[in-house]
């Protein structure tokens, strides 16, 4: 931790993460939320315009504490109130079976233990409710999936943690969810980081 990690890098994040291509896609991924929901990696509320007016709370996870004042203004003019109930999604701090569902975007490739927050997801989810995600990582291509194992190294040490190599719909399963509808939409820019994942999952059993 430090000034680098505080301060600087959620700004660039918070920066890059505003521009109108990554804001459609989010409205496609989160066009049937509905309910109280859980947000995992809130940022700085750039997902808020994104949620359709059957959303009634958002729950923000986020452990960059820079970013309550960097989404100041977009909670504030937000008609969805918003709550900050916690920094890791591996240790959410709410009762089970609590929420509707659960969003999350751009977010999956830093949690340094993934399997557990998914676990943690499962167990705060109601009966019938999902996760919506919208996440970059593996290609499928064995040219652009042997660059993104190169450079996940130099992206962890300087974007945060971020995994380039990280097959979002595999790891997903794998923590006992169904995915539904998953999508793989065009996106511009480099094949390395541009690979999305986008789909509904809901709790196996």
């Amino acid at each position: 931790m430090g000034l680098y990690t505080d301060h600087i890098l959620p700004r660039c994040i918070a920066c890059g993460m505003g521009h109108h291509k990554f804001a459609k896609q989010r409205v496609r991924a989160f066009e049937h939320v509905s309910g109280r929901v859980l947000e995992l990696g809130f940022g700085a509320g750039h997902n808020l315009p994104c949620y359709p007016a059957a959303v009634t709370e958002v729950l923000a996870i986020e452990p960059a504490l820079v970013n309550r004042k960097l989404a100041r203004k977009r909670v504030e003019v937000c008609p969805i109130p918003v709550k900050w109930v916690g920094l890791r999604g591996e240790e959410i701090p709410l009762e089970d079976a609590s929420v509707d569902a659960v969003t999350s975007a751009w977010t999956m490739c830093t949690i340094p233990e993934l399997r557990r927050a998914l676990c943690e997801v499962k167990r705060v989810l109601r009966p019938g409710g999902a996760l919506y995600f919208l996440e970059h990582g593996l290609s499928p291509d064995p040219k652009v999936a042997k660059w993104q194992r190169r450079l996940t190294p130099c992206f962890r040490l300087c974007g945060g943690g971020c995994h380039l190599d990280r097959a979002i719909d595999v790891l997903i399963r794998d923590a006992g969810f169904e995915i539904h509808d998953l999508a793989h939409p065009a996106f511009a820019g480099p094949k390395a980081v541009t690979y999305l994942y986008r789909g509904v999952a809901t709790p196996r059993g």
